[in-house]
Protein backbone atom coordinates (compact mmCIF):
# COMPACT_ATOMS: atom_id res chain seq x y z
CA UNK A 1 0.00 0.00 0.00
CA UNK A 2 1.68 3.17 -1.19
CA UNK A 3 1.28 6.79 -0.12
CA UNK A 4 0.72 9.80 -2.32
CA UNK A 5 3.01 12.81 -1.93
CA UNK A 6 0.31 14.64 0.03
CA UNK A 7 -0.18 11.66 2.34
CA UNK A 8 3.55 11.47 3.04
CA UNK A 9 3.52 15.15 3.96
CA UNK A 10 0.32 14.87 6.01
CA UNK A 11 1.62 11.96 8.10
CA UNK A 12 5.27 13.04 8.22
CA UNK A 13 5.36 13.36 12.02
CA UNK A 14 4.09 9.80 12.39
CA UNK A 15 6.50 8.42 9.84
CA UNK A 16 9.41 10.01 11.71
CA UNK A 17 8.57 7.98 14.82
CA UNK A 18 10.53 4.73 14.94
CA UNK A 19 7.58 3.03 16.68
CA UNK A 20 5.27 3.87 13.74
CA UNK A 21 7.27 4.75 10.64
CA UNK A 22 6.06 3.89 7.16
CA UNK A 23 4.89 0.35 8.02
CA UNK A 24 2.83 1.57 10.98
CA UNK A 25 1.25 4.32 8.92
CA UNK A 26 0.35 1.74 6.29
CA UNK A 27 -1.36 -0.33 9.00
CA UNK A 28 -3.37 2.74 10.00
CA UNK A 29 -4.38 3.32 6.38
CA UNK A 30 -5.52 -0.30 6.04
CA UNK A 31 -7.38 -0.37 9.38
CA UNK A 32 -11.07 -0.21 10.19
CA UNK A 33 -12.11 1.27 13.54
CA UNK A 34 -15.66 1.22 14.86
CA UNK A 35 -16.63 3.93 17.36
CA UNK A 36 -19.73 3.44 19.50
CA UNK A 37 -21.04 6.87 20.47
CA UNK A 38 -20.02 10.19 18.95
CA UNK A 39 -20.42 12.20 22.14
CA UNK A 40 -17.93 13.46 24.68
CA UNK A 41 -15.50 10.55 24.20
CA UNK A 42 -16.28 9.49 20.64
CA UNK A 43 -15.96 13.01 19.24
CA UNK A 44 -12.29 13.67 20.15
CA UNK A 45 -11.38 10.04 19.47
CA UNK A 46 -12.88 10.22 15.98
CA UNK A 47 -11.12 13.49 15.22
CA UNK A 48 -7.72 12.15 16.21
CA UNK A 49 -8.17 8.83 14.42
CA UNK A 50 -9.24 10.58 11.23
CA UNK A 51 -6.28 12.92 11.53
CA UNK A 52 -4.01 9.93 12.12
CA UNK A 53 -5.04 8.41 8.80
CA UNK A 54 -7.15 5.43 9.84
CA UNK A 55 -8.50 4.25 6.52
CA UNK A 56 -12.05 3.46 7.55
CA UNK A 57 -14.09 4.76 10.47
CA UNK A 58 -17.54 3.43 11.36
CA UNK A 59 -19.64 5.66 13.66
CA UNK A 60 -22.64 4.31 15.59
CA UNK A 61 -25.06 6.66 17.38
CA UNK A 62 -28.80 7.23 17.25
CA UNK A 63 -28.75 10.60 18.99
CA UNK A 64 -29.18 14.17 17.73
CA UNK A 65 -27.05 17.14 18.74
CA UNK A 66 -28.43 19.15 21.67
CA UNK A 67 -27.30 22.49 23.03
CA UNK A 68 -25.93 20.97 26.25
CA UNK A 69 -23.67 18.67 24.17
CA UNK A 70 -21.59 21.60 22.95
CA UNK A 71 -19.78 22.08 26.27
CA UNK A 72 -17.71 18.95 25.52
CA UNK A 73 -18.61 17.34 22.18
CA UNK A 74 -16.14 19.37 20.15
CA UNK A 75 -16.93 17.87 16.76
CA UNK A 76 -20.23 19.83 16.67
CA UNK A 77 -21.14 23.51 16.31
CA UNK A 78 -24.11 25.61 17.42
CA UNK A 79 -25.70 25.34 13.99
CA UNK A 80 -25.74 21.54 14.35
CA UNK A 81 -28.30 21.49 17.18
CA UNK A 82 -31.11 19.12 16.19
CA UNK A 83 -29.06 17.36 13.51
CA UNK A 84 -27.98 13.71 13.56
CA UNK A 85 -24.69 13.31 15.40
CA UNK A 86 -23.28 10.69 13.05
CA UNK A 87 -24.28 12.66 9.94
CA UNK A 88 -22.65 15.85 11.17
CA UNK A 89 -19.58 13.97 12.40
CA UNK A 90 -19.26 12.30 9.00
CA UNK A 91 -19.15 15.72 7.30
CA UNK A 92 -16.57 17.09 9.74
CA UNK A 93 -14.27 14.08 9.47
CA UNK A 94 -14.47 14.08 5.66
CA UNK A 95 -13.45 17.75 5.67
CA UNK A 96 -10.59 17.00 8.08
CA UNK A 97 -9.11 14.15 6.02
CA UNK A 98 -10.57 13.09 2.69
CA UNK A 99 -8.33 10.01 2.69
CA UNK A 100 -10.56 8.49 5.36
CA UNK A 101 -13.76 6.62 4.54
CA UNK A 102 -16.45 7.37 7.14
CA UNK A 103 -19.46 5.06 7.44
CA UNK A 104 -22.37 5.80 9.74
CA UNK A 105 -25.12 3.85 11.48
CA UNK A 106 -27.87 6.03 12.92
CA UNK A 107 -29.31 3.52 15.34
CA UNK A 108 -28.86 2.45 18.92
CA UNK A 109 -26.54 -0.46 19.55
CA UNK A 110 -28.20 -3.28 21.50
CA UNK A 111 -27.42 -6.86 22.42
CA UNK A 112 -29.44 -7.98 19.38
CA UNK A 113 -27.61 -5.91 16.77
CA UNK A 114 -24.16 -5.43 18.32
CA UNK A 115 -22.34 -8.06 16.27
CA UNK A 116 -23.76 -6.68 13.02
CA UNK A 117 -23.06 -3.04 13.87
CA UNK A 118 -19.51 -3.58 15.07
CA UNK A 119 -18.72 -5.29 11.79
CA UNK A 120 -15.31 -6.56 10.77
CA UNK A 121 -13.29 -3.97 12.66
CA UNK A 122 -9.65 -4.10 13.70
CA UNK A 123 -10.41 -2.14 16.89
CA UNK A 124 -13.64 -1.08 18.60
CA UNK A 125 -13.89 2.05 20.75
CA UNK A 126 -16.70 2.24 23.28
CA UNK A 127 -17.66 5.75 24.32
CA UNK A 128 -21.19 4.88 25.44
CA UNK A 129 -22.59 6.31 28.66
CA UNK A 130 -24.80 3.42 29.79
CA UNK A 131 -23.96 -0.07 31.01
CA UNK A 132 -26.38 -1.99 28.79
CA UNK A 133 -24.57 -0.67 25.71
CA UNK A 134 -21.15 -1.28 27.25
CA UNK A 135 -22.06 -4.88 28.07
CA UNK A 136 -23.40 -5.48 24.56
CA UNK A 137 -20.29 -4.00 22.93
CA UNK A 138 -18.03 -6.06 25.18
CA UNK A 139 -19.81 -9.34 24.43
CA UNK A 140 -19.79 -8.77 20.67
CA UNK A 141 -16.17 -7.64 20.56
CA UNK A 142 -15.07 -10.59 22.66
CA UNK A 143 -16.96 -13.05 20.50
CA UNK A 144 -15.25 -11.73 17.35
CA UNK A 145 -11.83 -11.43 18.98
CA UNK A 146 -11.71 -7.69 18.32
CA UNK A 147 -9.72 -5.55 20.79
CA UNK A 148 -11.98 -3.15 22.69
CA UNK A 149 -10.86 0.25 23.92
CA UNK A 150 -13.21 1.37 26.69
CA UNK A 151 -13.48 4.83 28.22
CA UNK A 152 -15.70 6.43 30.84
CA UNK A 153 -15.96 9.82 32.53
CA UNK A 154 -17.93 11.47 35.31
CA UNK A 155 -17.52 14.70 37.23
CA UNK A 156 -13.69 15.17 37.26
CA UNK A 157 -12.65 11.52 36.89
CA UNK A 158 -12.00 9.32 33.88
CA UNK A 159 -10.71 5.89 32.99
CA UNK A 160 -9.37 4.05 29.95
CA UNK A 161 -8.69 0.35 29.42
CA UNK A 162 -8.15 -2.15 26.62
CA UNK A 163 -9.89 -5.53 26.65
CA UNK A 164 -8.53 -8.23 24.35
CA UNK A 165 -8.16 -11.99 24.09
CA UNK A 166 -5.79 -13.36 26.68
CA UNK A 167 -6.74 -10.70 29.21
CA UNK A 168 -9.87 -9.83 31.16
CA UNK A 169 -12.97 -8.49 29.44
CA UNK A 170 -15.11 -5.55 30.52
CA UNK A 171 -17.48 -7.81 32.48
CA UNK A 172 -14.53 -9.07 34.54
CA UNK A 173 -14.02 -5.42 35.50
CA UNK A 174 -17.71 -4.51 35.91
CA UNK A 175 -19.73 -7.73 36.44
CA UNK A 176 -23.12 -6.02 36.79
CA UNK A 177 -24.59 -2.55 36.51
CA UNK A 178 -23.62 -0.74 39.74
CA UNK A 179 -26.66 0.04 41.89
CA UNK A 180 -25.44 3.62 42.33
CA UNK A 181 -24.44 4.11 38.68
CA UNK A 182 -24.09 7.77 37.79
CA UNK A 183 -24.44 9.47 34.42
CA UNK A 184 -23.02 12.76 33.24
CA UNK A 185 -26.59 14.02 32.80
CA UNK A 186 -27.17 13.47 36.53
CA UNK A 187 -23.85 14.45 38.11
CA UNK A 188 -22.15 16.59 35.45
CA UNK A 189 -18.73 16.38 33.84
CA UNK A 190 -16.04 18.95 33.09
CA UNK A 191 -15.83 19.28 29.32
CA UNK A 192 -12.07 19.17 28.91
CA UNK A 193 -11.92 15.83 30.76
CA UNK A 194 -13.77 14.13 27.91
CA UNK A 195 -11.05 15.41 25.58
CA UNK A 196 -8.34 13.89 27.78
CA UNK A 197 -9.99 10.46 27.95
CA UNK A 198 -11.23 10.46 24.35
CA UNK A 199 -7.72 11.30 23.14
CA UNK A 200 -6.30 8.51 25.29
CA UNK A 201 -8.74 6.11 23.66
CA UNK A 202 -7.52 7.19 20.23
CA UNK A 203 -3.92 6.77 21.39
CA UNK A 204 -4.58 3.21 22.57
CA UNK A 205 -6.23 2.39 19.23
CA UNK A 206 -3.23 3.77 17.34
CA UNK A 207 -0.88 1.68 19.51
CA UNK A 208 -2.90 -1.46 18.85
CA UNK A 209 -3.00 -0.91 15.10
CA UNK A 210 0.65 0.08 14.66
CA UNK A 211 1.89 -2.48 17.21
CA UNK A 212 3.67 0.28 19.14
CA UNK A 213 4.41 0.28 22.85
CA UNK A 214 2.30 -1.48 25.46
CA UNK A 215 -1.47 -1.03 25.16
CA UNK A 216 -3.53 -1.01 28.36
CA UNK A 217 -4.51 -4.68 27.99
CA UNK A 218 -5.41 -6.06 31.40
CA UNK A 219 -4.87 -2.64 32.96
CA UNK A 220 -7.00 0.41 33.59
CA UNK A 221 -5.68 3.96 33.76
CA UNK A 222 -7.56 6.07 36.30
CA UNK A 223 -7.31 9.85 35.90
CA UNK A 224 -8.21 12.38 38.59
CA UNK A 225 -8.67 15.72 36.86
CA UNK A 226 -9.00 17.74 40.07
CA UNK A 227 -5.69 16.52 41.45
CA UNK A 228 -3.99 16.20 38.07
CA UNK A 229 -2.97 12.65 38.91
CA UNK A 230 -3.15 9.34 37.07
CA UNK A 231 -2.52 5.80 38.19
CA UNK A 232 -2.71 2.44 36.46
CA UNK A 233 -4.02 -0.70 38.13
CA UNK A 234 -3.93 -4.30 36.95
CA UNK A 235 -7.14 -6.17 36.18
CA UNK A 236 -7.57 -9.92 36.56
CA UNK A 237 -9.76 -12.31 34.63
CA UNK A 238 -12.82 -13.57 36.46
CA UNK A 239 -13.12 -17.36 35.94
CA UNK A 240 -16.88 -17.05 36.53
CA UNK A 241 -17.31 -14.20 34.03
CA UNK A 242 -20.41 -14.86 31.85
CA UNK A 243 -18.60 -13.51 28.77
CA UNK A 244 -15.03 -14.82 28.88
CA UNK A 245 -14.97 -17.30 31.77
CA UNK A 246 -15.21 -20.26 29.38
CA UNK A 247 -12.13 -19.29 27.36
Amino acid sequence: MSFSDTERERYARHILLKEIGGPGQQRLKAATVTIVGTGGLGAPAALYLAAAGVGRLRLIDDDAVSLDNLQRQIIFRSADVGASKVERAQDVLAALNDNVSVEIERQRLTEANASYLLGNADVVLDGADDFDTRFAVNAAARASGTPLVSGAVGRWDGQVSVFARGGPCYRCFVPETPPDAETCARVGVVGALTGVIGSMMALEAIKLITQAGEPLIGRVMLFDGLKGEARTVTLKRDPSCPVCGHE
